[in-house]
């Protein structure tokens, strides 16, 4: 099968993320001694100054690893809760809103990239934190090259900018324009504010710990929280059409700390363990897809590189089950019993019973362990079903693929493994430039993950405060004999699961290598909420590469799927490292979409 590159191969250390400045930021690191850990932080610092369309310092962070000493897979939780004022109480009652908005300050969640990065640092990795931060530091007071898509992305929320958040306006336009790509930016309010946090890290004393903790106290507890609270009362447009402040203080901030938690695993065919990110995230519908194709692996081919038909149809239709079952069971107040039903075999049986020729057209939840669904309102009464577009100057929701096909742009995402055996899979996103305004002072803004959550009550993704949304950032890490050997995934929102189903297919199943299944032609499917305002869904719609060729998509419309030719090159932004567990043969492979993502090691 032709590749855009090679899958590369080494033994000192690998870096895939997506974009070639944090994948060289992250192996420089390890050249100079640092591990996995060290390398991650370093890149994802990286990643929020030269892709801030796609995430920044306001945002969060997901993050799946093993150590070299303890091959149990574990996850950083960088992601913040509701604030205390975010009741439904508030939004729905008093502000008379059905949906969270994409867009401004009632869309906050607490910021936990920092602290999470931080807390990684400080327990897994060796370096301080200076050495680490330098790299991004470097880029946003020197400069950086912008990307193509900073510059459409600037130019899609202009007219946002100037009339409602002029201190967007400020930073991103110059004389009414946005970036022109290939041109170098700088955002010296951003390098001054991690200059800030450093030195009073650094002034906690000579110990590496004690100074990582002193620089998340001067975020959480100092003058950080102080210009959020500040800034975040004063009404701003959002995409609700109206003026809104918000309701995150600088309490909120002091009382989140990143923490450590158990991932969930399951066990499937070829010895291999999945790791995902728990109920109260977007995570197990990974797992869910995979334990319902096992009953169906003889309908999984793949010619020179490609799905055929029936293997997309049957991908798809497992999906949709999946994901229906997300609308139902998923959130931070879900039961927590609920997942070890959702993956069992019994369950998925009878779910996969439900996958016959043609494509269904219905949203199907399922009753695991004879629980009864219930349903969003939003959901429920057809609300957003074709697809209903945001009306709002600023977009719609993360700037990721819409249903219809057309790129918004995505989230990032970075992998690394060393010579040690230590390895991590990122997803970190939020804070993007046109989430909400620019805190000028701080030189980032606001992330909008609280869209997540309904506005309904009693549900397992109801919105209440110091719950988490349930975010559709998903990391995975794979294990084989117990032994951690692939970590990978993707920026996409919603499609993240299935475009990360689509490598698991391709390099599980059809044995193809890392940089070959990240070629391969992907698909998703958009027959289910979306996740981001306004929550539009197309029964039906699938959309898929064009190089799967066109008596493929003439067959899986035959079948009753309403088929989106995206393009030959357009879905997908997927990255992954391995490790072989007998020989210590490190890989990589980074997705030539977009032309951004990159892999560097040896």
């Amino acid at each position: 099968m032709f590749t855009t590159r090679p899958e590369l191969a080494g033994t000192h250390g690998m870096v895939a993320s997506t974009h070639w400045l944090a994948s060289a930021a992250g192996m420089a690191v390890l050249e100079d001694g640092g591990n996995a850990f060290d390398a991650a932080v370093a890149a994802g610092f990286v990643l929020q100054v030269v892709e801030p369309h796609l995430n920044g310092p306001g945002g969060e962070v997901p993050a799946l690893f093993a150590t070299a000493d303890d091959p149990r897979p574990r996850a950083l939780c960088g992601q913040g809760p509701a604030p205390a004022g975010a009741t439904i109480a508030h939004y729905r009652d008093e502000l008379g809103l059905d949906l969270v908005p994409g867009t401004g300050f009632l869309a906050t969640t607490v910021p936990g990239a920092w602290d999470g990065w931080l807390l990684l640092l400080r327990d897994h990795g060796t370096k301080t934190l200076r050495d680490v931060l330098k790299y991004a530091i470097g880029y946003a007071r020197s400069g950086f090259p912008v990307v193509a898509r900073i510059n459409t992305t600037v130019d899609t929320v202009r007219e946002m900018f100037v009339e409602h958040w002029p201190t967007s306006a400020q930073l991103w336009l110059s004389d009414g324009a946005p970036p022109v790509a290939g041109s170098v930016f700088k955002n010296p309010a951003l390098a001054d504010t991690w200059e800030r946090l450093l030195a009073e890290g650094e002034a906690a004393g000579a110990g590496r710990e004690a100074q990582i903790d002193a620089a998340r106290r001067a975020w959480s507890q100092g003058f950080v929280a102080e210009a959020v609270e500040k800034f975040v009362r004063t009404p701003h447009r959002d995409n609700s059409g109206r003026d809104h402040a918000g309701v995150l203080t600088a309490q909120d901030m002091a009382e989140f700390e990143a923490s450590f938690e158990a991932p969930l695993t399951v066990d499937l065919p070829g010895d291999w363990t999945l790791a995902k990110f728990g109920i109260w995230t977007q995570g197990p519908a990974l797992a869910q897809q995979l334990r319902i194709l096992e009953g169906l692996t003889d309908q999984i081919n793949y010619t020179d590189g490609i799905a055929d038909a029936d293997t997309v149809h049957v991908a798809v239709e497992a999906a949709k089950l999946a994901f229906a079952d997300r609308e139902a069971w998923y959130g931070d107040s879900a039961d927590p019993d609920v997942f070890a039903d959702l993956v069992s075999r019994d369950y998925a049986a009878t779910r996969r019973a439900l996958i016959g020729e043609r494509a269904s057209l219905d949203l199907r939840p399922g009753a695991p362990g004879g629980r009864n669904a219930v349903l969003p309102a939003h959901v429920a009464e057809g609300r957003g079903v074709d697809g209903s577009k945001d009306t709002g100057a600023a977009g719609i929701g993360e700037p990721t693929v819409a249903p219809s096909g057309e790129s918004r742009g995505d989230t990032v995402h970075v992998d690394v493994v060393d010579r040690w055996g230590n390895m991590i899979s990122a997803t970190p996103s939020g804070g993007w430039l046109q989430s909400s305004p620019t805190i000028p002072e701080l030189g980032f803004c606001l992330g909008s993950r609280a869209q997540m959550f309904w506005l309904d009550r009693g549900l397992p993704n109801s919105l209440a405060p110091g719950k988490r949304p349930r975010i559709t950032l998903t990391p995975s890490l794979a294990l084989r004999g117990g032994v951690p050997t692939l970590a990978f995934g993707t920026p996409g929102g919603d499609q993240q699961d299935q475009w990360q189903l689509c490598f698991w297919l391709a390099h599980v199943h059809a044995g193809l290598n890392l940089q070959e299944a990240i070629d391969s032609p992907a698909w998703h499917s958009a027959a289910f909420p979306s996740s981001f305002y306004p929550r539009g869904w197309e029964p039906g719609r699938v959309v898929a590469e064009s190089r799967l060729g066109a008596e493929r998509l003439a067959e899986l419309s035959r079948r009753g799927h309403d088929v989106l030719d995206a393009g030959p090159w357009e879905l997908g932004r997927l990255s992954a490292v391995s490790r072989d567990p007998e020989s210590g043969l490190l890989r990589a492979a980074a997705n030539p979409r977009g032309n951004q993502g990159y892999a560097v090691g040896r």
